[in-house]
């Protein structure tokens, strides 16, 4: 199987679909200190975007706009793990945020689509791409 840069491969592409619970979601600050999340709100929009609605960011949000890079980490009903790393996009306008307003809760502030676009991929130790 052909793997293209940048696209999500075929079995992490069917683990997203089959995710078990909230992700993990990481940033890191401009000294490198990590920050990770719960988030329960995400959707893939694309196999090169995974999207989180940033309802309740604060330390997270302030890493995004300073240009932090980030993963996203998920596990599967069957308990594989699934991590995918790249850089970070928000959009507080356009097709991402409106497509985010469609699907995250309306009790939530979805103040903005955050879109980590794939680069990498691992499951466990293994690289996928």
């Amino acid at each position: 199987m052909e793997v293209k840069m940048g696209l999500l491969p075929e079995a992490a592409s069917r683990a997203w679909d089959e995710r078990e619970g909230a992700v993990v979601f990481t940033t890191v600050d401009d000294k490198g200190n990590p920050n990770s999340i719960y988030a329960t709100c995400v959707s893939k929009f694309s196999e090169d975007s995974l999207v989180v609605a940033d309802n309740y960011f604060d330390k997270t949000r302030k890493n995004i706009l300073s240009g932090s890079r980030g993963s996203i980490l998920f596990i599967t009903r069957e308990g594989r793990s699934f991590q995918v790393k790249g850089r970070i996009e928000y959009h507080k306008v356009g097709e991402l945020f409106d497509d985010m307003k469609k699907w995250n809760p309306p009790h939530h502030p979805g103040h903005a689509a955050v879109v980590l676009k794939v680069e990498e991929v691992y499951s466990g130790a293994e690289r996928l791409l």
